[in-house]
């Protein structure tokens, strides 16, 4: 009997660790890229796609790398290990969630917004008033 109970408190012990490391991953907090890169942890940087530097997919490597301008207005390289994220091209903005790596913003996930199909414009919306 006691060694049912000490094996199930060795469990449940076992069970709230992995459950706070979890916890502690994927707390990822925003920063702008001077701060990201001086804490050199995994942060999350909003911005916006900086167009006219372009953008490109290395498919041997699988690395889809562009230009990020942040809220500050820094710009920097951000290379995103895998495919390039669905409607880039639309995106109004930006998160990439990485950290820096020898100057480039090295991103596990990049996050976009586009614009909203049922959000009009200011024309449309005087038109119907």
């Amino acid at each position: 009997m006691k060694a049912k109970i000490v094996v199930g408190g060795i469990v449940i012990v076992i069970g709230i660790i992995l459950g706070a490391v979890n916890f502690l991953e994927s707390n990822v907090e925003y920063m702008d890229f001077a701060a990201a890169e001086q804490s050199q942890k995994r942060v999350q940087v909003k911005g916006e796609w900086v167009k006219e530097k372009g953008a490109s997919f290395d498919t041997d490597n699988v690395k889809f790398v562009f230009y990020m301008r942040d809220d500050a207005n820094r710009v920097c390289r951000v290379v995103l290990d895998g495919a390039k994220p669905n409607n880039f091209e639309l995106a109004t903005s930006v998160v990439a969630k990485g950290r820096f790596v020898n100057g480039e913003f090295h991103s596990t996930e990049v996050l976009t917004k586009c614009p909203s199909k049922y959000e009009g414009t200011s024309e449309s919306v005087k038109k119907t008033l």
